[in-house]
């Protein structure tokens, strides 16, 4: 029996009262990952293993939190992972968690799946915006997602690579999981295929998937991305050395180190723990963000340690926007920042730089922080 929580004081709290909000089967669809779900329990066991070692007399009189990224300079390593369908969780979808996001001058990464037009969200956000794509077989939707982005000021491509086929996501299927009739994919309706749309009424997720996008993309088509646009390109699902060698050798401006979240290949690496050898072989070329199990501020401070740039939060914050709406994901946003301040306090580290890999011990598998 889950407590009930009148007043939430981090995030495992407001993820209660989103599964107190939301209808199970869609709960089960933003909390759910493929198959077993050890690659969910991964990302979050993973920060476990990193003990913290504070270094004590560092002056912490005041904390600089800020941290550079590509062309952006951010009060705050924490952004919006691009995640889907965010009407499931409130009525404004995007809409409230870019004003979120705005408000606390952080990035939010738009899914090509949301459910809010791409326009519609940059002209509500007062903050930075970064554009997640699939790549469709109809390369023409492809070309024109990416002009769009580029027109409505988005300041980046973030190329979601670890897609060529959906994971079974075995919730959804014994949930027999659709989308609401009044909750679509915005991004796509202008282009008038029939399929885009169908998921919403007859078909599953995986048939749209399977349908619609181009299984067969290799590192060739980075470079066909990079002639569509101006915008640096990020890829994201990056999660081994070699595949962070080739981004870079492929022109990428950054990666993502992500296994989406547990929802692709069941027992793959931990996010955190793929996060070490993505840093080795970028080697500082590129920023190396970490999307994924980030519920604490000493998350964001032991990913910081082992060389991501920034990180992303995707499940944290749709339990903030279920809970409360705008003013939830802002509360959520506060408050890893907040944690995120006092553990550097604690820790000794007075700013952003002075997080260096020092500050963290790998302990032996089966013990915990």
């Amino acid at each position: 029996m889950i407590p009930p929580v009148s007043e939430p004081v981090n995030v495992a709290d407001f993820e209660t009262i989103a599964r107190e909000r939301m209808a199970p089967a869609v709960f089960d669809y933003y909390a759910g990952g493929a198959e077993d779900e050890r690659t969910v329990a991964a990302n979050l066991r993973g920060f476990d293993r990193l003990h913290l070692r504070p270094r004590i007399l560092a002056g912490v009189h005041s904390i600089d939190l800020t941290t550079t990224l590509l062309d952006l300079t951010l009060p705050c390593p924490i952004a919006l992972a691009p995640t889907a369908f965010n009407r499931l969780a409130d009525p404004e979808g995007e809409v409230a968690a870019a004003r979120a996001a705005g408000t606390a001058r952080t990035l939010m990464c738009v899914s090509t799946i949301a459910s809010v037009a791409l326009e519609d969200v940059a002209a509500a956000a007062t903050g930075p915006l970064w554009f997640q794509l699939y790549v469709y077989r109809d390369r023409e939707v492809t070309r024109d997602l990416v002009a769009r982005a580029e027109a409505a000021g988005y300041r980046a491509i973030v190329l979601t690579a670890d897609t060529p086929r959906l994971g079974r996501r075995e919730r959804d299927v014994r949930n027999r999981f659709t989308l609401p009739p009044e909750i679509s994919i915005a991004n796509l309706e202008r282009y008038g295929t029939p399929e885009a749309l169908r998921w919403a009424g007859t078909s599953s997720f995986t048939e749209y998937v399977h349908r619609l996008l181009d299984s067969g993309l290799t590192w060739d088509d980075v470079a066909w991305l990079r002639s569509l646009t101006r915008l640096p390109i990020l890829i994201k699902g990056v999660l081994t050395a070699e595949d962070a060698a080739l981004a870079i050798s492929h022109g990428a401006a950054g990666v993502v180190v992500s296994n989406h979240g547990g929802r692709q290949l069941d027992g793959a690496v931990g996010a955190i723990d793929a996060l070490p050898e993505v840093v080795a072989a970028v080697a500082g070329r590129v920023p190396v963000l970490l999307d994924g199990g980030i519920r604490r501020g000493t998350d964001v401070l032991k990913a910081l340690a082992l060389g991501a740039g920034a990180v992303l939060i995707g499940r944290a914050y749709l339990w903030g926007l279920a809970a409360a709406g705008e003013s939830g994901v802002r509360r959520v946003l506060d408050m890893l920042r907040a944690e995120l301040e006092l553990a550097m306090a604690l820790a000794g580290c007075p700013s952003v730089a002075a997080v260096t890999p020092d500050r963290v011990r790998i302990a032996p598998a089966g013990t915990r922080s």
